[in-house]
């Protein structure tokens, strides 16, 4: 229902946070981790949510940037993981994170999340890496930004990227055109996810 909210950053109640749009305060739940990278009370700021119902619930989830809203509803794909599960998820992992750990396989890395068990992140792993069944690297390798001439081993580290942000929902031809975009020498894998990402936010 709601896609993001703007207005003034009233106050903090523990993992919650109120913002004030036309006279009306949206209580929104956003652990405090994610809370400091929106700004200070009394800031302008702009939330984006996800408007999660159920039967006995209804709230409204806050993130700083729209890729952590992506790698929330994400995350509520995977079976058994729900919006606290979820969210813990993006409290403590950037996108690009969770992107490399599904790639590499790093169950140790997922279990960093507090409350999040060994068999919730072998599932996360698992059937996000689902995503990359049947995704041909050649089949895009060609697309995108005809400037970008890369090869040698940049080009294992763009492939690394695009196949990350395949694992994060994005299409492989956007996600190729991404990260080609964003490619300059130097950068590390994860910087690469990172300004692929913003790109992809626009």
């Amino acid at each position: 229902m709601y896609a993001y909210i703007k207005g003034t950053f009233v106050s903090v109640r523990g993992d919650n946070i109120v913002v004030e749009n036309n006279g009306i305060g949206y209580k929104i739940y956003m652990p405090m981790l994610l809370q400091g990278r929106i700004g200070h009370i009394g800031d302008e700021v702009c939330v984006y949510t996800y408007h999660y119902v159920r039967e006995d619930v209804i709230a409204l989830y806050g993130f700083p940037e729209p890729e952590d809203q992506d790698m929330f509803e994400l995350l509520l794909t995977v079976s058994g993981v729900g919006p606290k599960s979820a969210i813990g998820v993006v409290e403590v992992l950037r996108p690009s994170e969770l992107a490399m750990a599904v790639l590499q396989g790093d169950i140790k890395k997922i279990c960093t999340v507090k409350g999040l068990g060994k068999k919730s992140a072998e599932r996360i792993v698992l059937e996000l890496k689902d995503k990359l069944k049947g995704f041909d690297m050649s089949s895009v390798e060609d697309l995108g930004d005809s400037s970008a001439v890369i090869s040698g081993p940049a080009q294992s580290e763009l492939e690394d990227c695009i196949s990350a942000l395949v694992v994060l929902g994005y299409p492989a031809s956007e996600a190729n055109k991404a990260a080609r975009s964003a490619y300059e020498d130097g950068l590390s894998v994860d910087e690469l996810i990172r300004r692929s990402l913003r790109l992809l936010a626009k």
